[in-house]
Parts: C-alpha cells; structure tokens; sequence
C-alpha cells in the first residue's frame, strides 16, 4: 500500500482521535479512513488504535509511531517547500551556444546578469557551427537569420546592420567606391559560411539590378579573422556594425556605400518547443531581450 497516504490519515486520526474528524481534514469519508488506517496496521503487523463505538485511542505502539510520523511528515513538506523555492528560483546551469561574434554583444551585459542572478552558471558555447539544440544538449541557441525549425520557439532579441568598411590607408591607395559597382575594381575580403562554405552574399542595390562580380581577394570562415584582415588593409570587408564599431570610433577603419545598404540582420533566441521555460532560461530570455541591441 501507499505507507505515505496511510501515515497522512494515521497522523490526522491522532490529532483528532476520530475518524470522522480526520476524514472531513482529508476531504474523504470515516470509513476510508478507517480503511486506510487498517491496511497500514496490516503493514506494520501492530494495532495503532483500540476502538471502540465510542471513541478512538493511540495503543502504545500508536504513541510511538504517531511521534516518528509527525518528525517524517515535517521533514517531508520541509523537502517539498525546498524544492518548490528551488524550481521557482533562477538557479542552475544553462547551456547556450551562440556565434564566435556573439561574445561582443553579450560579454558587456553579462555582469549586470551575474549580479541579478548569482546562482545560474552559464556554459557559454562560442561557434560557428549550426548546431542542433536537442541533440547538442543546449537550453537555448542564439542565431542570426531565418528559422527553419518549426519545433523551435524564439524571441527576437534585436536587429542589426552590416557595413562594409575599409581602412582610410587603403581608401587613399585604391580609391572610395560611389557606387556598388565599383566594387567591382576593388579588393574584396569575403567570410564564408563553415558549415556548406557558401560565400556571404553582400546586400546591396546596385544602381542596375544585376548582380554584382566582386573580386574576391581573400575569404575566411571566421568574422573576427575577416576583421583583422580588413584592419590590415587588405580589403573592403562587410561585417556587422557591432564588429567594427570600436574601429570605426577609433577611425581605423571607416565605412563606404552607407546609402546602398538593404536586409538588416536580426539575432534571435531559441529553444525547444517540446521543453518547459525553466525560471534559469525565462530570465535569461527576458534579460537579453531587456538589454541587448538597445
């Protein structure tokens, strides 16, 4: 039999040293607690109460038991108020994966969440790679582009712009491009996705619609690569504004064609559909959406 049930109606009964009394706390009839109450006898192999149609007595094994009981009862629902807190509170570990890029937007906003929540350790994977959440064991996936998994959930955390940019030493050397097709003469530094090592397509409208034939000078499947390429003067490079922001500050590199840009990137957070928002990843979520591309 279920012991915990039967302890549940046997303590109940002793506090009221009734049937009746315990099974109205229980929300069930005397005679299923006086039924419940003789199988757990029949466990035990001792008579926990002397009844009689008068009233109902602990017998001496009953004073005893009745005192274990109300320790393993207290212990109990101090364990289940714990794990309770502990399911409501954000704690943990939580794997994300997210772009080798991503830790320029998200290491700068990672103190302020450590300091909410001291009690999530975050296993952050840096890579290119398409990963798959499920399969990779990962809580959630930080991604660029469109979706394709349906069985996926996402929030968009923010949008961002691709820029293309060169060092003003080899602006001065090969000339400022005016309009797309100029880039046609010049060095172009290209990324290349490592996953098919597709080249990245650079979104731009040219003046005549057709596409453009951009001389490929060298390519590399990894931005910060791709940046400090550009920073050497090998090229115009396109990346995203975020990646060359400090440099552009600096003015060791400057942008070029800013009117011709088109197709904005967007970053987004996903995570299975199939899995409960835990409290370590909901907070998490809220706080990028919160902070991020703000």
């Amino acid at each position: 039999m279920d012991n915990l049930t039967g302890i549940v109606a046997f303590v109940r009964t002793a506090e009221a040293l009734s049937f009746v009394a315990a099974g109205r706390a229980l929300g069930i009839s005397a005679s299923a607690v006086g039924k419940t109450i003789a199988k757990l006898e029949q466990s035990l192999g001792v008579r926990l109460f002397n009844r009689t149609t008068r009233r109902v007595t602990l017998t001496e094994e009953g004073r005893h038991f009745y005192e274990r009981c109300q320790r393993i009862l207290e212990d109990f629902r101090d364990a289940e108020a714990t794990v309770t807190a502990s399911a409501q509170r954000p704690r943990g570990r939580l794997r994300v994966s997210l772009p080798v890029i991503g830790y320029r937007f998200l290491l700068p906003v990672l103190p302020e969440f450590r300091q909410r929540y001291p009690d999530v350790e975050l296993d952050l994977d840096f890579n290119d790679r398409m990963v798959d959440v499920v399969e990779g064991g990962f809580d959630a996936v930080i991604r660029s582009g469109p979706l394709s998994d349906s069985s996926l959930m996402s929030r968009r955390l923010g949008p961002f712009a691709f820029v293309l940019c060169a060092t003003p030493a080899y602006l001065a050397q090969a000339g400022t491009p005016r309009t797309p097709r100029d880039l046609e003469a010049h060095e172009c530094v290209r990324y290349c996705f490592p996953t098919t090592g597709k080249l990245q397509d650079w979104a731009l409208a040219a003046d005549d619609g057709t596409p453009l034939k951009l001389r490929t000078a060298l390519t590399c499947n990894n931005m910060e690569a791709l940046r400090g390429t550009v920073l050497a003067g090998l090229g115009i490079g396109y990346m995203p504004d975020f990646l060359a922001r400090d440099a552009l500050e600096q003015g060791t590199l400057v942008t070029v064609l800013d009117d011709y840009r088109i197709a904005p990137g967007q970053f987004s957070i996903v995570w299975p559909s199939s899995r409960q928002l835990s409290p370590k990843l909901r907070v998490f979520v809220d706080f990028l959406c919160e902070r991020l591309f703000r």
